[in-house]
């Protein structure tokens, strides 16, 4: 019922080998680079041209898509806000990353639009200090870091009181 046929192994050249070589050597490092959950999905691609295609359409950015994400990260950064559980290493960070993927794209903010930024953000119970800072004449100067520092001084002080103020 079954035929087999054999095949005969034709000579292999020294380029042909390194060739194969590169190839296997590019598929593994391609392979490695991807998330855990996509290796199944694309681990089906021996190729590896098709392989490293097959990645740069799924995972490549378009200028379609970097135009949608810089326009998204643009309206993320307008609306940004604290909510009162996060803690101001939080409020920050948040900030600062959003800052920075903004950066990527080629959108820049004066450092007073930053420090505004960051002091309207806060949550009401750091009212008091906002106030303060926001007539400062150096606040357009003065690097976000520094004034995050200014605040994380006084950050026990106002978490403080918030708590005995919604304890009592």
């Amino acid at each position: 019922a079954g035929t087999s046929t054999t095949l005969i192994p034709s000579l292999v050249t020294i380029e042909e080998k390194a060739k194969k070589k590169n190839d296997v050597k590019a598929r593994s490092m391609l392979l490695m680079a991807l998330p855990n959950e996509h290796l199944m999905t694309l681990n089906q691609y021996k190729d590896v041209k098709t392989l490293f295609a097959i990645i740069k359409t799924r995972f490549g950015r378009n200028e379609a898509t970097k135009k949608t994400q810089k326009t998204l990260l643009k309206q993320l950064y307008k609306n940004f806000n604290a909510t009162g559980i996060e803690s101001l290493d939080l409020i920050f960070n948040r900030l600062q990353k959003l800052v920075s993927q903004l950066a990527v794209f080629g959108v820049f903010f004066s450092q007073e639009d930053l420090n505004l930024k960051f002091l309207r953000s806060l949550p009401f119970e750091w009212n008091t200090h906002v106030v303060v800072w926001r007539n400062k004449l150096d606040l357009d100067t003065m690097s976000l870091d520094d004034l995050y520092n200014n605040f994380k001084i006084v950050e026990q002080e106002v978490r403080g009181t918030t708590s005995t103020n919604t304890g009592s």
